[in-house]
């Protein structure tokens, strides 16, 4: 949000009260969490909004998946909701993408398919049919969602790991999905089994293969590469899941 009001306060086109080609900034965070920002480009054809050029200099800069993205309006305006056409855009292309938006009560964070409950994603090969496991009631909360880098999908559907270890990085028991950050993004819809709390000092052997890995000395090694500021002496969360289906959604 801070990264958004920055870039349009510092490039906007037009005064206080005034109309102007660069009204609107955005940031959009990608999974690797940089941050890329844009401003909108006004035309009476349907110049492109904030969001779409921020989405647009992030893939520039070699992003592929976007974990969040917010809109602000210039001179203080405040969070601004995204169009009919952005909403679409996330959909189809980012559907699992949190959403900052304003309402009564502050700032609230959302799934962007949660934006159009009911809707159909676009693909250049057409209309998708409704994927209950990606699209929900905006008035109740989707599963889950536990992140991976794209080099797990496999391992991940042939059943060879069945356990991922995380740092600050809380799960819950139950309904969960599985997104890869590939291009495009793969969700598996899964069952989170078991958490459970221990140091980085003690984690085993099995935990390890459970991961397709051979020992904990490599899983420890792995985790470092991962949160380079992670310590033994440091909780993690072992977290054991299992997928639902062995195919999965693009």
């Amino acid at each position: 949000m801070e990264l958004a009001r920055r870039t349009i306060d510092a490039h906007t086109d037009a005064g206080p009260d005034e109309d102007g080609i660069h009204t609107m900034g955005a940031a959009v965070m990608a999974a690797d969490y940089r941050m890329f920002a844009g401003v909108n480009l006004y035309h009476f054809t349907g110049g492109p909004c904030a969001e779409l050029v921020a989405l647009g200099a992030a893939r520039a800069q070699g992003a592929r998946q976007m974990r969040c993205i917010v809109a602000v309006g210039n001179h203080g305006r405040g969070i601004i909701g995204p169009c009919g056409r952005d909403r679409q855009v996330f959909v189809d292309y980012y559907p699992t993408m949190r959403v900052i938006v304003p309402t009564p009560e502050g700032p609230r964070s959302v799934l962007a398919a949660d934006l159009m409950p009911l809707t159909q994603r676009w693909t250049p090969e057409g209309m998708n049919r409704l994927d209950p496991s990606l699209y929900q009631d905006p008035d109740t909360a989707g599963p889950q969602i536990i992140r991976f880098n794209p080099r797990y999908l496999e391992d991940v559907r042939s059943g060879a790991k069945t356990k991922t270890t995380r740092f600050r990085d809380p799960a819950q028991l139950g309904p969960a999905r599985l997104v890869f950050a590939s291009d495009p993004e793969v969700v598996l819809p899964a069952e989170v089994t078991g958490i459970r709390h221990c140091l980085v000092s003690d984690l085993t052997h099995q935990d390890a293969q459970a991961e397709g890995l051979r020992t904990a000395t490599e899983l420890r090694e792995g985790l470092k590469s991962h949160y380079p500021e992670l310590a033994g002496t440091d909780e993690v969360d072992v977290i054991t899941f299992q997928i639902n289906d062995r195919t999965g959604a693009a």
